[in-house]
């Protein structure tokens, strides 16, 4: 079972020749975590180049940019690629430690575990747990990405397996091979940038609500000419009767 396909246009934006030619794009910050050999690199450059490249070095933390356009919003994209050597062994408490100054600086999150990988998928959880102890008020959005969804015959995650850690916490899930369907990789990384926007939205509204001027205070000394002119005609008023 799969959620359905997220709906929308996921463009990339060709570089404006001076800063006149558009309006400041919005800046959004993603981070890509997982255990090694899940595909996070492959899917990043598959998202950006649409190429998709098999093999890898082993990454220490590439920062990707690109100007994007998503549902016609120009949008400054950046995404923190993360070393793969996160497994559910002895030593993933420090490694999950180990990134947190990227899951700090990040406003959107993409947890990717292999369906190959049975121990991939087992270290998603710390990384959620590790994001809501960093970002506590539970509204940085987390998206958990089964990959290699064309490698069946050596399945070791089921797909309500995924489904079913996703539902309880609290994310969104999608099942892709990210070397056999480009659109879902566009899909995954568009669901997440409108997630953060919208965030971006939110704080925006409170910014200009916390803004708008109080009404000014009364002047003072307009209301103790005020109240003078009043008095004054009450004392004027009975020998005016007289």
């Amino acid at each position: 079972m799969r959620p359905p396909t997220m709906s929308g246009h996921f463009l990339l934006a060709p570089i404006p020749e001076s800063s006149s030619d558009y309006l400041l794009p919005k800046d959004i910050k993603l981070a890509v975590l997982g255990a090694g050999r899940v595909g996070k690199s492959a899917m990043i450059v598959r998202f950006l180049t649409k190429r998709f490249i098999g093999d890898y070095e082993p990454n220490t933390g590439k920062l990707y940019s690109r100007l994007v356009y998503v549902e016609g919003d120009q949008l400054s994209l950046q995404i923190q690629d993360t070393p793969g050597g996160i497994q559910a062994q002895d030593n993933l408490s420090q490694t999950v430690d180990s990134l947190s100054k990227c899951v700090q600086w990040a406003e959107g999150f993409l947890l990717v575990y292999s369906i190959t990988d049975y121990e991939s998928y087992q270290s998603v959880r710390p990384l959620y747990q590790q994001i809501r102890k960093v970002h506590p008020d539970g509204k940085a959005p987390v998206i958990i990405v089964g990959n290699k969804g064309d490698l069946l015959h050596a399945r070791q995650v089921q797909t309500h397996e995924g489904l079913q850690l996703a539902n309880e916490l609290g994310s969104v899930f999608l099942e892709i091979s990210t070397s056999e369907n480009y659109e879902d990789v566009c899909d995954v990384f568009q669901h997440l940038c409108k997630e953060v926007s919208k965030l971006h939205s939110l704080s925006g509204e409170r910014r200009r609500a916390s803004i708008i001027p109080r009404p000014r205070s009364p002047n003072m000394q307009d209301l103790k000419r005020r109240f003078r002119q009043a008095l004054s005609s009450k004392v004027k008023a009975p020998s005016a009767l007289g």
